[in-house]
């Protein structure tokens, strides 16, 4: 490869050279004197020395090629010296993990056998070369900060998945997880590693000692007096648990922290770089020295200024530079050691990336003058070890190092052909190349140089009761206000240094969306756009497969890059088509879910599978888009069906029409990360069974029918995209109701639609990851301050505990300033303002796309459920992640955007276009957490009035076959703050202990809205059939919760009665608890509807509204006497105080209960309380003494052996004075009056009634009423109850046609 053609003949281009002075004139070759100076000039000695022009021998370009191997030969004698420095090291010259033995569980080794995942347990693993003599290093590359252990093993060091290097004798390890060193037993040792450290791994077998480096700081000596001799030679090792991924440099790369007197294992390729640095050399005074042809003298060149301009003399001189320096280029250290850090050099001179054309240059020097595949893996190792450089830099203050590498980033793809190359074959398919967008956060803040960017640390010290930070910006004292300024300047000095790198990488991607390139092929937004799609449909379809899932931290930054990089272009061209929408106004347009141009893999739409949707809607597309679905494709529904048409389909798909991105440059080898996985089942039916597209009814000029195969995604050209004349593109099938208005390029709204997708797939999840940080802020800032009020109140003679808490005050400290510069860095790369804009901006898009989707009618179904997912997400994003630093209620529009999201919300929750259960269950759950906030709950009154009585239709729809309980919520948290002592935001009992977190939606105070309260109204008494069918929901759903408490109680008092020691599962606690608390709420629902539309059950001359009362009456009265009853089963499961059981107490069920008898009993007009007294009374299980209860009235029997502490052993509302008024406890004074009064007159006037006459069900009332056709009989009560649900008799199960009523014969 050293001498690809002899004498002048090269393989790409044939120079026809000749000595002949007339015929330079013709070749533009300078005379031979001057050609003789210059090629002297250039090929200058190794000493750098000229010999004078008498004895220089002439040179011309037919002896050059003997000059130059002769000058490449010099010094070259090192070879000899190569293997005996090769004493000490025992195994192969290149030194590789080995995957074939030597290691334990299951770990995933890369392609290049250097980078390793673990993916069991505890893996541990080796390399081939072992090492018994001398002073040796090699490095690791930490790619995540978890379980490793690292180091140094011998050959008899057996490992298992729990223990691995370090935990046997003879193998030594380093582990900044845990900040330890392991050698069988462990101590304290280095400093906590974090992703993109690197740990050099030193070993002195001379000396006998172990050190171990942390980016390229000596953490001291680790290990003495290992263990030397014969048989005893050591390779490097480690063991590292699930989902910890790291890479090894044994010396295949320069290292990166080399360490003076220690060696690689791997020998640094001498004699090859020694040749690449003299032939950059040579290119160097080729760009220095130009020719003077008029003047016939050399000249000094301005080397940033170098243009190739075809001088024929310098051309091929550059030729023969190549010839030798192309094949070197291939080799992973020379492109690191020499090509690299000559580019970066040409960059450190300043300026903008524009201001050195001569990379540019080179570039296509390179692409000139070497072969195609040896600039594909120049190209491509190049990438490669800038994105290593990048990733594994450590941050300095001014991020000075991480700048650099993007600089020289941009420069590679600023050049048009390379940039090409890169993304079809390497960007996406060989790198990790999303790393590019990523900014790591430093877990070392000194290292970094935060302490001096940030020199004053500030943290909240103002908390409300339930450990939020104080709103109150009154109480800071002048001190701490000077300290919060000076921190929030330091925190803007270090947003600015933020802000040059985003700017970088804003760049990157502008260059790879760029769809004005000149040369030939594809543009280079239309290979990033199927790359880009990939690169989403295997994060979406392989989430367990660790080499392809890209971590979120990486993705939360490549987001926000795009999000600008998009919104840059969409301007750009908004300002050249001024009837474009601009990119305040985005969205995706509905035709792009149900058209097939876009692949949305097997993610779930909202009506289903979308197999099925087009055989159960292919109407509707017909008659709204115009998109007819061929009957054939649509037979291989079945997924077996689906694998016998694979072959043929993707072989007739791929003669149709070659693929443009494909077709630049051969498949690479598969790399450690994003290769592409085989396409999932499903994804082959978007591909194979797919959707003919025909549109004949849209006025096209001529009726003829066209069919369009849906292409794979890197099958699609910009025609496919963008569309030309007479074909829409990503647009065909607009439906009706969409404006026919252009919005943007067709190729943006797909990288817009990537965007919503990518926040689903993990950004959302990662945003709320990071609000750890700021959580830990604020408990340490509670200790240090619980720390100093106790060091205030320590009498001075206790001088021991002083100390100690002093002690505790300065770790406090300590830890406050680490974290709060962390906090500040976090909140630059995560929470600042413009990324919350961007955020915002991304929830407005999925609002307006959502809006245009629902016009569509039944097309609604196709689109993806992820949109209303990021809908919701977003929101909760803004509110809950970035509200300690930016307050949402300052973002443009914010009331109307709360309000949009309202009514989608308030419409969609109960959508029969919508099928899938977890995405109706969040939709319910965003509901629910919109009415418990005072801002979010007016928004939902703010929207029309139409949508607000449909959404409480829905709401009180039967709660039979659905999920009731958030429904039910909803309905609570409307009531909330109405009902009787229903003020509280947590219970009394429970206000001594802290929540869990006081954000919680059922942590917020009441704000009942009494708009929705009022529709309720309106529709439980205007619509005659939806209130009995919604209240007898109601109770029979209170009557199961309320049953399944009771029974679960006496299981739980049984098991703490039994003298052996058991546990109760915590789980039948929480259900337990569950089941209380839907009681308690289904209650309020009960006290709410009585409130606000009495006359469903006291207006009798509604048909059910006795029966409704009568259900009510007894349910009411058997929940007050199971909670009642003197030291009974609910009393002693309240009294053992169990954890999970917290919200199981008196209050909030009697409270509840006695809300509904104020309502029925004293709020009522006479003839109310009349029907509402004789119902309660009448009921067999009413008892007084569950009346007397409620205000501490205890039995006669109780009260004499009652002790003086009676408050604490009765239950009375009258200590709950905080929470229940003077006047709503007159009412249930009153209440207790009435009933007592009536209760002895009932007694006195009621008749014996013989058992022969009584209902032979409840036994609780005489017979009245008679079946037809088979005369059985019972009372009114139990037949109209039986008769809501079931129409057979309750003994011979006839259908009962009617009832009569029955009256006892008097002769009987």
């Amino acid at each position: 490869m050293t001498s690809r053609g002899a004498g002048t003949a090269f393989s790409r281009k044939n120079y026809r050279l000749t000595t002949e002075p007339e015929k330079s004139k013709v070749t533009g070759i300078v005379n031979s004197r001057l050609l003789n100076d210059y090629l002297h000039r250039v090929f200058t000695s190794a000493d750098g020395n000229q010999p004078a022009a008498a004895y220089r021998k002439h040179l011309t370009f037919q002896n050059l090629q003997e000059h130059l191997e002769r000058l490449l030969a010099e010094e070259n004698g090192t070879e000899d010296s190569r293997d005996q420095a090769a004493e000490g090291r025992l195994g192969p010259s290149t030194v590789v993990l080995d995957h074939t033995s030597g290691f334990e569980g299951l770990l995933l080794v890369d392609d290049d056998l250097l980078g390793v995942i673990g993916h069991s347990n505890f893996g541990s693993i080796r390399a081939t070369t072992c090492v018994y003599k001398g002073k040796w290093i090699y490095e690791v590359l930490i790619s995540s900060q978890g379980l490793m252990q690292i180091g140094w093993c011998t050959l008899n060091c057996r490992f298992n998945q729990e223990e691995g290097v370090g935990d046997t004798p003879d193998s030594y390890a380093y582990d900044g997880n845990r900040v330890r060193k392991w050698n069988v037993t462990t101590t304290n040792y280095g400093k906590s590693w974090a992703a993109g450290d690197i740990v050099s791994c030193l070993i002195d077998l001379d000396e006998g000692t172990i050190a171990f480096c942390l980016n390229g700081i000596s953490l001291g000596t680790a290990f003495d007096n290992i263990t030397r001799g014969a048989g005893m030679a050591y390779f490097p090792a480690i063991s590292l648990s699930f989902k910890e991924s790291v890479a090894f440099n044994f010396g295949s790369r320069p290292l990166r922290y080399p360490v003076d007197g220690y060696r690689p294992l791997q020998d640094p390729p001498v004699a090859d770089l020694l040749k690449a640095r003299k032939l950059l050399g040579y290119l160097k005074n080729v760009i220095h020295i130009g020719i003077d042809v008029t003047e016939g003298k050399l000249v000094e060149k301005d080397t940033s200024m170098w243009q190739l301009q075809g001088e024929p003399t310098v051309l091929i001189t550059l030729a023969h530079i190549f010839n030798y320096f192309s094949p070197l280029m291939c080799k992973v250290y020379l492109v690191e050691d020499v090509l690299m850090t000559f580019l970066l050099s040409i960059l450190e001179r300043g300026g903008a990336v524009e201001a050195h054309p001569l990379i540019q240059q080179l570039l296509d020097l390179m692409w000139l003058l070497m072969e195609e595949y040896e600039v594909h893996e120049c190209l491509k190792q190049l990438l490669m070890s800038l994105l290593r450089a990048y990733r594994f830099s450590p941050i300095i203050p001014d991020l000075g190092l991480q700048i650099h590498y993007l600089r020289l980033t941009i420069a590679v793809l600023k050049h048009e052909k390379s940039r090409k190359y890169l993304l079809s074959n390497v960007l996406f398919d060989v790198l990790r190349s999303v790393v590019f967008f990523y900014i790591k956060s430093p877990l070392r803040v000194e290292e970094a140089g935060l302490q001096e960017l940030i020199p004053t640390t500030w943290w909240p010290n103002r908390f409300t009761k339930e450990g939020k930070e104080s709103k109150d910006v009154k109480e800071e004292s002048a001190e701490e206000r000077l300290r919060r300024r000076a921190y929030e300047r330091g925190c803007q000095r270090l947003k600015k240094r933020i802000e040059v790198v985003e700017g970088l990488q804003v760049q990157i991607l502008k260059l790879l969306l760029n769809n004005k390139d000149r040369g030939g092929g594809e543009a280079s937004r239309y290979i990033f756009l199927n790359k880009f799609r990939k690169f989403l449909q295997e994060n979406a379809s392989n989430r367990g497969n660790l080499t392809v899932l890209c971590p979120p931290e990486y993705m939360v930054c490549f987001l926000h890059r795009l999000i600008a990089a998009l919104r840059y272009f969409w301007d750009g061209h908004k300002a050249k088509t001024p009837a474009a929408l601009s990119s305040e106004e985005a969205y995706v347009p509905p035709q792009l879910f149900y058209n097939g141009k876009v692949d949305y893999f097997d993610l779930q739409r909202l009506g289903g599978l979308l197999s099925h949707l087009k055989k159960t809607l292919k109407d509707d597309l017909a008659a709204k888009a115009n998109i007819l679905i061929d009957p054939a494709e649509l037979q291989a529904v079945t997924m077996d069906d689906l694998d016998e048409d694979e072959e043929s389909a993707t072989s007739a798909a791929q003669s149709q029409r070659p693929s443009a991105a494909l077709a630049i440059g051969g498949a690479l080898a598969r790399p450690a990360w994003l290769s592409s996985p085989t396409l999932g089942r499903a994804n082959r039916f978007l591909s194979t069974a797919a959707v003919s597209l025909m549109t004949p009814r849209r006025p096209l000029g001529t009726l003829e029918k066209i069919k369009v195969l849906t292409l794979r995604v890197e099958q699609r050209t910009r025609e496919d995209i963008e569309g030309t004349h007479g074909n829409e593109g990503l647009l065909l099938g607009r439906p009706p109701e969409e404006p026919d208005q252009p919005i943007t390029e067709n190729s943006l709204l797909e990288v817009l639609d990537g965007i919503v997708m990518m926040y689903n797939l993990s950004v959302h999840q990662q945003l709320g990851k990071m609000v750890g940080v700021s959580d830990d802020v604020n408990e340490y800032a509670m200790a240090l301050k619980d720390t100093e009020e106790k060091i205030s109140r320590c009498p001075k003679r206790r001088r021991d505990i002083h100390e100690e808490l002093l002690k505790s005050q300065k770790v406090f400290s300590e830890k406050l300033n680490h974290l709060s510069r962390r906090l500040a860095w976090i909140n630059v790369t995560i929470y600042s303002k413009e990324k919350m804009q961007d955020i915002y901006w991304l929830l407005r898009v999925c609002i307006r796309t959502i809006e245009h989707g629902d016009r569509t009618g039944s097309l609604f179904a196709f689109m993806p459920e992820f949109y209303l997912s990021v809908a919701m997400n977003s929101y909760s994003a803004l509110k809950n992640y970035f509200s300690p630093v930016n307050s949402m209620e300052e973002l443009p529009g914010y009331e109307e955007t709360l309000m949009r999201l309202a009514a989608i919300l308030a419409k969609h929750f109960a959508d029969s276009r919508i099928v899938g259960t977890d995405i109706r269950d969040s939709l319910m759950q965003a509901l629910a957490s919109y009415v418990c906030y005072p801002h979010s709950l007016r928004a939902v009154e703010r929207i029309p009035e139409e949508q607000r009585i449909s959404m409480m239709k829905n709401l009180l729809a039967p709660y039979e076959q659905r999920p009731w309980a958030q429904t039910n919520w909803i309905l609570v948290r409307l009531w909330r703050g109405c009902g009787f002592g229903y003020r509280y935001t947590r219970l009394p009992h429970l206000l001594k202990t802290k929540p869990e977190d006081a954000s919680l939606p059922s942590l917020q105070k009441p704000c009942p809205s009494t708009l929705l309260q009022r529709h309720m109204a309106d529709l439980l008494c205007s619509d005659r059939d939806l209130a009995p069918s919604f209240l007898n929901s109601v109770l029979n759903q209170l009557n199961w919760a309320f049953s399944e408490f009771i029974g679960m109680i006496q299981e739980i008092q049984q098991a703490a009665e039994r003298l052996e020691r058991n546990f109760v599962d915590s789980r039948q606690l929480k259900v337990c608890a569950t089941c209380f608390d839907l009681s308690v709420s289904l209650l309020r629902v009960l006290e709410m509807t009585v409130t606000l539309a009495p006359e469903i059950f006291l207006d009798w001359t509604r048909p059910s509204s006795e029966l409704l009362l009568r259900r009510l009456a007894q349910l009411l009265n058997q929940v007050l006497n199971r909670v009642t009853a003197e030291r009974n089963l609910f009393d002693r499961v309240v009294n053992l105080r169990l954890p999970g059981l917290e919200s199981v107490d008196h209050y909030p069920i009697l409270v509840a209960v006695t809300g509904i008898l104020v309502r029925l009993l004293v709020d009522t007009d006479v003839q109310g309380t009349e029907r509402a007294t004789a119902v309660l009374l009448a009921d067999p299980c009413f008892q007084l003494r569950s009346i007397q209860y409620l205000l501490g009235h205890a039995e006669p029997s109780a009260l004499a052996a009652a002790a003086p502490a009676v408050d604490k052993r009765h239950f009375s509302l009258h200590t709950y004075t905080e929470y229940i008024s003077t006047e709503e406890l007159a009412k249930v004074e009153q209440m207790l009056n009435h009933l007592s009064e009536e209760f002895k007159q009932a007694a006195a006037t009621t008749l014996p009634t013989s058992e022969e006459d009584l209902c032979p069900i409840c036994y609780a009332h005489p017979i009245s009423a008679i079946f037809r056709p088979c005369s059985h009989k019972s009372c009114k009560a139990c037949i109209n109850q039986h008769l809501m649900n079931n129409k057979d008799c309750f003994f011979c199960k006839a259908t009962i046609t009617g009832v009569d009523d029955f009256t006892k014969p008097a002769s009987s």
